[in-house]
């Protein structure tokens, strides 16, 4: 018999409910249950969701539903994404105090139920929140982590396609740190088919006009613009999302930034912040320790010393 592959989301808005459209649309869950303090929502967005199956799917079944923290027991995959939306003008930071009861919340129930799986934390401030978590359940750090500067890194990608015209997928990059205002591109590490960046930056007359400073301006306030435009970010990190699951289900072993808990690496420990990760079949299997330039290494300090700050916070509250 096979087994089932079963997500549980919990948080039915704009991004959890994209989680499981993404799931639905890749085939990738075969049972999908939304959690929601809202019941009345997760089962309008099941709902939805559901008529959407046979169009998604060609055919091919997945059980869409909401349902209660019992159903963890048997899950194979957590995904938390609970909060509420980023308002204009405020950084993730800002919604600590808010985010931090919901966390509580969530984890009162969480205490009631036999979850043996995989935890992927998406609920703001993200690095923050999944560790909080992770420390109030004792999870061991590989089945429990966040998508830290997954989204980052995405628009990293898409910022650096459009300057230089090369195709996403030629591009090899990632960035550090907290997922939001602190986090950094390592460009030391950006390659394009093999090239480093910054060498082809001398070397071509045609990108020798392009402002580093100006690109990471540019992944900065991606968010921004998409918070005030329309009061949500939902479609790249519910990508993001999937990516990750995919990776666990079908043992990848995906190199991609995620946010865990740091015990010596990069000189941090006691705190977690988005790194280079390796996903598979276990969860995040794998700390990858690349080399940064001194400055890098500052910048990730400086990030980690704010998360830092802010986890020692969410233990007075």
């Amino acid at each position: 018999m096979l087994n089932t592959r079963k997500v549980v989301i919990v948080g039915a808005g704009h991004v959890g409910s994209h989680v499981a459209l993404a799931l639905i649309q890749s085939g990738e869950a075969d049972d999908i249950v939304l959690i929601d303090i809202l019941k009345n929502k997760a089962t309008a967005q099941a709902l939805d969701l559901d008529d959407g199956v046979s169009g998604a799917l060609a055919g091919r079944d997945v059980i869409i539903r909401a349902g209660d923290y019992s159903e963890l027991n048997d899950a194979d995959i957590l995904v938390m994404a609970f909060g509420r939306s980023r308002k204009p003008g405020e950084t993730r930071l800002d919604m600590f105090d808010d985010s931090i009861r919901m966390a509580k919340e969530v984890i009162s129930h969480l205490k009631t139920v036999d979850f043996q799986g995989i935890m992927i934390s998406i609920s703001n401030p993200a690095d923050i929140i999944c560790e909080y978590i992770r420390r109030q359940m004792n999870w061991a750090p590989q089945r429990c982590f966040c998508t830290g500067t997954s989204l980052e890194t995405y628009r990293l990608l898409r910022v650096i396609s459009k300057a230089t015209g090369y195709k996403r997928s030629s591009i090899q990059g990632f960035c550090m740190g907290e997922h939001g205002n602190s986090s950094f591109i390592v460009w030391s590490r950006i390659t394009i088919a093999g090239k480093a960046f910054l060498e082809l930056l001398q070397s071509k007359p045609a990108l020798a006009q392009l402002s580093l400073d100006d690109l990471q301006t540019q992944v900065k306030k991606a968010g921004d613009i998409e918070i005030d435009g329309k009061g949500s970010t939902e479609f790249g990190i519910a990508n993001v999302a999937k990516m990750l699951i995919t990776a666990i289900f079908h043992d990848q072993k995906l190199v991609w930034p995620c946010s865990t808990v740091l015990t010596g690496q990069y000189g941090q420990t006691d705190v977690a912040a988005g790194v280079p990760c390796v996903i598979g079949k276990n969860g995040l299997e794998e700390i990858l320790e690349v080399e940064i330039t001194p400055e890098e290494q500052e910048k990730f300090n400086k990030s980690c010393d704010i998360l830092r700050d802010f986890l020692k916070r969410a233990d007075t509250l």
